[in-house]
């Protein structure tokens, strides 16, 4: 059993893979809980797809793809917060419109590139195997810059979760704070992109962060839970892409989702098996 263990973790390739895991799946769960509780699941969404643009550019200059996303990313997050300020577009206009645009712009510049299927498939979906030391450094430097505004302005991004009108008349400036969470937001995706890929690095913003609203009332609680089951649920999908020989990002989504459905069916009070017995007795 102690050899099944650490068998994987004896090559160097699989003990950055672990880091980049625990990083991400820490750091998608903690600010996936501000995504759930201000229903902000589409803008994820479309952000993750949005980077492609950088993505592409960043392949075609031969630099930095990670940079490139990363710069992509927080112009989509600018643009989203410019478009829809003051009420001039909603908000899902504003991702819709933008979120399209980007990725025809990433797709036609994609086209361009004869090998592009192949080279940037890992973008798509994930390719955790293969972080480098820079690419685990990079990622851990973008995790401590939103987990650490996160720490520092707690107290203001949930005044303005959960009470917007309250955060204006005490002028914390929810309008700011809106285009910081969606920077960070942007910020979380390109530390996914390695992990899970842009086509799975939503489910890892909402599935963990939905486990935990499912089990906890509190929202320090919800993020500590969140936390422990993203990076539970990244250590047993790379197992699972070790020993199964499947895709790694696949396998840790696959995981926090049965976590997420065994909370749905057994959570103590919110869960399927508690409301069927709370209406029995009512």
């Amino acid at each position: 059993m102690t050899a099944w263990l650490t068998d994987p973790f004896a090559l160097e390739f699989m003990q950055r893979a672990l880091a980049a895991s625990l990083i991400v799946g820490v750091l998608c769960s903690v600010i996936g809980t501000f995504v759930v509780l201000r229903a902000m699941a589409f803008l994820g969404d479309a952000l993750a797809h949005a980077i492609l643009p950088g993505v592409a550019v960043a392949y075609l200059l031969g630099a930095d793809l990670l940079l490139g996303a990363l710069v992509a990313a927080v112009l989509v997050a600018v643009g989203v917060g410019l478009f829809s300020r003051r009420g001039a577009l909603k908000e899902d206009t504003a991702i819709g419109i933008l979120f399209a645009a980007a990725l025809a712009l990433g797709v036609l510049l994609m086209s361009t590139v004869r090998s592009y299927a192949s080279d940037l498939t890992h973008i798509l979906f994930g390719n955790v195997l293969g972080v480098s030391a820079g690419d685990l450094w990079l990622t851990g430097g973008l995790a401590v810059v939103v987990l650490t505004t996160l720490l520092l302005f707690f107290k203001e991004f949930q005044l303005a979760s959960f009470d917007p009108v309250l955060a204006h008349m005490l002028n914390k400036r929810p309008e700011l704070l809106r285009f910081a969470m969606l920077i960070l937001l942007a910020l979380t995706i390109v530390v996914g992109l390695q992990t899970v890929g842009v086509g799975l690095v939503a489910a890892m913003l909402v599935t963990p962060a939905a486990t935990a609203y499912l089990l906890t009332r509190r929202l320090a609680a919800m993020m500590a839970v969140s936390a422990v089951v993203g990076a539970a649920s990244s250590v047993a999908g790379l197992y699972a892409s070790y020993y199964l020989d499947v895709a790694s990002g696949a396998a840790v989504v696959l995981v926090a989702t049965a976590a997420f459905v065994l909370a749905y069916v057994f959570a103590p009070r919110r869960g399927l098996l508690a409301r069927g017995a709370a209406r029995r007795s009512a």
